[in-house]
């Protein structure tokens, strides 16, 4: 279904409303996608999993890579959301990632030009220009756009939608009033 061969990037038009409705939401979803405090400490800029919100075709800095096309292996024309936590409730992800997705080619959305420059090295003029957001920065953020999504909520149901929330909330007041190790380290002796 994703594949086009007179596409410049050998994608379909459904294929690529598919992709642009999932860097449309992602940021969203990303509660569902990345759920614990944790999944928020690996989606750091210059590190494995992507932050920021672009495709590309062999760039591994962004959110979603469409894998070259090779000759004969049309049916296996795809893309990759890299940003799920491993954790993460697959029925939950899978649901929202799919709704994502449909709504994008429901709604016809335009995928952008992808960004084959490694977006890592990129500095805030550059984010800029490509159009490129990142998703959000802790498990709070996420949880605050989560609970501003129509999508989320129709695709979970208002009561998973809440319940999700208010669990994600309660997760992240536990975790801000800790005092880490690295607080006692680095802050402790200065008092």
């Amino acid at each position: 279904m994703f594949f086009d061969p007179a596409d410049k990037y050998h994608l379909s038009a459904e294929g690529k409303s598919y992709i642009a409705g999932l860097l449309k939401h992602c940021p969203e979803i990303a509660c569902v996608t990345n759920q614990w405090v944790n999944s928020y400490k690996r989606l750091v800029s210059g590190y494995e999993a992507p932050v920021y919100v672009a495709w590309a075709r062999r760039n591994r800095s962004a959110l979603i890579r469409v894998p070259m096309y090779k000759p004969g292996k049309e049916t296996a024309t795809r893309m990759e959301l890299r940003c799920p936590d491993p954790a993460a409730n697959p029925y939950l992800c899978f649901a929202v990632m799919l709704a994502a997705g449909l709504k994008g080619m429901e709604e016809g959305y335009k995928l952008p030009a992808p960004v084959e420059e490694d977006i890592f090295h990129m500095d805030a003029n550059a984010l800029k220009k490509h159009g490129i957001t990142a998703l959000p920065g802790s498990l709070y953020e996420a949880a605050e756009k989560m609970f501003q999504s129509e999508l989320v909520k129709e695709t979970l149901g208002e009561h998973i939608h809440q319940k999700l929330y208010e669990n994600k909330l309660e997760e992240w007041d536990r975790y801000r009033i800790q005092v880490s190790e690295y607080e006692l380290k680095n802050y402790l002796p200065l008092l």
